[in-house]
């Protein structure tokens, strides 16, 4: 599966796009000015996500690559 269907997969289900969950993330305090904080690890975000919005371990992971920089 490519990256950009992983986002796509997430959007379908969640109704919000990778700028939504950044905007989410950085209210909880995982993100700081659009950027991880030094303190924020993968399974931080990936449990975030897997609790809250039932995501699995792969489209959890596009959220945090996402997050890295990657955008394709």
């Amino acid at each position: 599966m490519s990256f950009q269907a992983y986002l796509d997969n997430i959007k379908a289900k969640t109704g919000k796009t990778p700028e939504d969950f950044q905007k989410l993330a950085e209210a909880k305090g995982l993100l700081e000015k659009g950027a991880l904080k030094p303190t924020t690890k993968a399974g931080d975000i990936v449990q975030w996500l897997k609790e809250d919005f039932e995501l699995g371990h792969g489209h959890a992971m596009a959220i945090y690559a996402w997050f890295k920089g990657k955008r394709e």
